[in-house]
Order: structure tokens, then sequence, then C-alpha cells
């Protein structure tokens, strides 16, 4: 390793000792089960939504998009447009009641609406499916930084991350990883604000010189022809509904004390997204500007690119630091959320709570962090926006019908779950096996949501008018429980 390489390792060890302190100060109140699955419901809502801030903006968002926008245009912001409007969808139609339902994990959410256990098995099957897809890209990313940063081999990052994750989600559980998360957004925050500062300061002294290349319609936010078209729509419908079923997100909203506090975190989230997301189109103009490479390593090598010497490694080292981070943080969410559903479905009849959610958090991890080692390079953020797809075709449909139709039934849950999943599942499958679109075939199964999302719904709803009569008794009583506040008196008998 040059001693190019020093800031970056010192930036791994300096976030990965902070991210073990703080996990440690949250083990000191780590006490029951509750604390481990849902930090016994007590979070506030500016510490949930800096921890929300700090799962959500993941690899996708600290590499991936800055290398879209800089390869494919403006086109690409729907992405993070998404991305942060999926909270307010999220805000309007499921914060409030998800948090009432008092769940602790979506499969529990669906047993309790429709008192199925086919339907929260295979709840509890997407949950693992969507949080093992979405933890790929984030070891990924891991293995690009570190050999970016200090020349190691891919796997020593994703390696890095993977024992992280597991000792801090293993021995604080939800408790413990609050406190990492919010920390870590605002880390991410400054290590993507202060550099970008610096190279615009840079880049106005150099005569602020213009980004070429990329084509005519670089600039321009909608793609070209019928199949740009098609691709932008289902980036945004995937984006705009895929954050209410993402699982890692659900998760940090059973942990507010109440559904009041939970539209409030979500309101602060809207404002730590909306902050964050106005830097990576930064980067990716400086890096036209300067002729980077078009790949995931754009945010990392910028610095290096526009400022010589110790400036340009601490600079270099600072953007490390931000982006280990957000693997970790992301990384911990996504551990959390799938080894809580393995501990109850999976382990529960063999282990004790704590101990079977410590043994889920570990299989958690160490699965997708083979498939990172042994699988071919994936577009990081393309990665995260298969995992939306998938999760605005089958959570989407699930929670916003269950919460705002009483005539859902477990048939016609389980039909539409099937159909969004196999449908997106295509995608993803095409993804990491074929190549590059060059047909319609490819396009459609390359972005799915806007034929998989539509045809869930359609799916769940005729099911579920073929079968009202199994319309499950306690419907009525359980809506009545998710759309009235707190503060009303219920009555229990």
């Amino acid at each position: 390793m040059t001693t190019d390489g020093v800031p970056g390792l010192v930036a791994l060890v300096v976030v990965s000792l902070a991210t073990l302190a703080i996990g440690t100060y949250g083990l000191r109140i780590s006490r029951t089960t509750s604390d481990f699955y849902v930090a016994s419901r007590s979070v506030r809502p500016r510490l949930n939504a800096s921890a929300i801030g700090g799962e959500y903006l993941s690899a996708a968002s600290f590499l991936g998009v800055a290398a879209l926008v800089l390869t494919a245009g403006a086109q690409m912001l729907w992405y993070p447009i998404g991305w942060t409007a999926g909270y307010l969808v999220l805000l309007v139609l499921v914060a409030a009641p998800l948090r009432r339902s008092g769940a602790y994990t979506l499969p529990d959410f669906a047993e309790a609406r429709l008192g199925s256990r086919r339907v929260r098995a295979l709840c509890s099957v997407l949950v693992v499916a969507i949080g093992w897809l979405y933890l790929l890209p984030q070891f990924q990313g891991a293995g690009l930084t570190l050999t970016a940063a200090v020349d190691a081999p891919e796997w020593v990052g994703a390696v890095v991350v993977g024992a992280v994750v597991v000792l801090n989600v293993g021995s604080g559980g939800m408790r413990s990883i609050t406190f990492v998360q919010a920390f870590q957004y605002w880390l991410k925050l400054t290590a993507l604000l202060v550099p970008a500062a610096v190279l615009l300061v840079i880049w106005a002294g150099d005569g602020a010189p213009h980004p070429s290349g990329g084509g005519p319609r670089w600039s321009l936010p909608l793609g070209e022809g019928g199949q740009g078209l098609y691709t932008t729509y289902s980036i945004v419908l995937a984006t705009f509904l895929g954050t209410m079923g993402l699982p890692h997100v659900v998760v940090r909203f059973y942990t507010n004390p109440d559904g009041r506090a939970a539209r409030r975190t979500t309101l602060v989230v809207l404002a730590l997204l909306g902050v964050f997301y106005l830097l990576p189109p930064v980067y990716a103009a400086l890096g036209r500007a300067y002729g980077a490479d078009a790949d995931d390593t754009l945010v990392l090598e910028l610095p290096r690119l526009m400022l010589d010497g110790l400036g340009g490694d601490l600079l270099t080292g600072l953007v490390t630091a931000g982006a280990f981070a957000a693997f970790l943080s992301t990384s911990s969410g996504l551990a959390i959320a799938v080894s809580g559903v393995l501990a109850q479905d999976v382990l529960r009849g063999n282990y004790s709570g704590i101990t079977a959610f410590r043994i889920g958090a570990t299989v958690a991890v160490c699965v997708p962090l083979a498939a990172a080692v042994l699988a071919p390079d994936l577009s990081v953020a393309r990665a995260v926006g298969l995992a939306f797809a998938v999760a605005a075709s089958t959570f989407c449909p699930l929670l916003v019908l269950g919460i705002w139709w009483r005539g859902l039934t477990p048939a016609g849950a389980l039909a539409g779950l099937v159909c969004g999943g196999v449908g997106a599942g295509s995608g993803v499958g095409w993804t990491l096996y074929d190549g590059v679109p060059q047909s319609w075939v490819d396009v459609l199964l390359g972005q799915p949501a806007a034929w998989s999302v539509p045809l869930a719904f359609a799916a769940m709803v005729v099911v579920s008018l073929l079968t009202r009569g199994a319309v499950p008794r306690h419907a009525g009583r359980f809506m009545v429980r998710l759309h009235t506040p707190e503060v009303v008196p219920l009555d229990r008998g």
C-alpha cells in the first residue's frame, strides 16, 4: 500500500471503531427481547429520523447515484427523487397505522391482519429475499471502496463490513443500532458536503469549466424514445412505492412510541434526505467537467483527480469514511430486519428470543456476504433499484390494501404476493444473468415495476372479490385499531 492509501485506511479503522464503540453504549441499555427487536418502542422522532436517514442512505445513494447521473444523465435523478418521495407516500398511507398495529415485523402485520399462517410464511420468505438482495450491493460497494482507497482485494472490504455488522447487531439489536445509524447519517452528510464545497471552490478557481460529453440529451429528465420513457416511469413507480415495502425501513416505524410520533419521524426524514440528495449531482457534474471514469468509484476518485497532494488524500479519506458509514448503517438495518424474521419464523422453536436473534443476524449477513465475494460485479444503484421493484410489487399492495380495504382476503394477498414477487423476481434474474438491455423484452424484464406493481394490485383485488366470504371476522375491529389515534380510548372488551 502506498502513502496515498493511508487516509483511506485510517478512515476505515476510525469508522469501524466508532461504530463498535457507539454500539457498545447501546448494548448497556439493551436488556429485553423488545429492546433487540424494536428498541422497546421508545425512540423519539428526531433520533429515529436520523437513524432512518443513516440506514436508508445506502451504497446506492452514496456512490451509485453520482455514477448513474454521470453515465446516463439527468434521467437518473429520478432515483433520488423517488427514494425521497417514497417517504411522502409512506407518511400519507402507512406510517401511523402500521405503528398502531403493534407488530414487530412485516410477517407479524400480515398474520395479525389476515389471520393466515400461509401469508405470514410467504411474507417471511419475501423479507429475507429483499433483505439479501439489498445487502448484496452494500458488500460490493464496501469492496469497491477499499480497493479504490488502499488497493486491497475487493473481498476484504465486504468481510470487514460483514464482521462489524454481525458484532453490532448481534450484541445490542435495535436499541444499539439506533444510536449507530443516527451518528452515521451525520457522518455521511459531512463526508459528502465538505469535499463538495472544497471541490466547487477549486472548480471556480479553474474558471468553472463546463461539463463535456454525454450527448445532447444528457441534461434532459426523461429517457429517449419509447424504451427510455418506459424505463423512467418504471423507476419512478418502483422508488415511489418500494420504500414502504422495504423491511429495514418499515421496522423502524415500530420503534416509535405512537402513530403521531411515526408521522413526525417521517417528516423529519423527508428533510434529511432532501438535503443529502442535493450533493451526488454535484459530484456527477464535476466528474463530467474533469473527465472522471463513469463507474461507482467516481465519488472516491474525484478529490484526487481535482486536487493533488495531501489535500486530495485527506478529502478522499473523508469520503471513504462516509462510504463505509453508508455500508455499515444500511447493512445493520437490513440485518436487523432479516434476523428478526429468521428468529421468529425459523429459529424460535429451538432457541430463546435473544439467542435466536443473534443466530439470525449471523445468517442474515453471511449469505449475501458470500454472494458478494463470489458473484460477478453488479451496478450498486441498479441492484438496489431491483430491491425497490420487488418491494413495490409485493409489500406495497399488501400494506396499502391491508390498511385501507377491509375486503382483502388471505387468498387475495397470496395471489398478489406471488404475482408481484414472480414478476419483479424475473427482473432480478434477468439483471444477474443477462446483460445490457437490447430489445423491449429486455427492457420490460430489466425494469419490471411498471407492470408488476399493477399486476400485484389487480391480483389481490380480483381474488379477494372472488373469495369475499373469506374476509377475516376480526378485520373490521383490526381496521379500527389501525386508524384510531392513541388518544382515543378503545373498548377492549
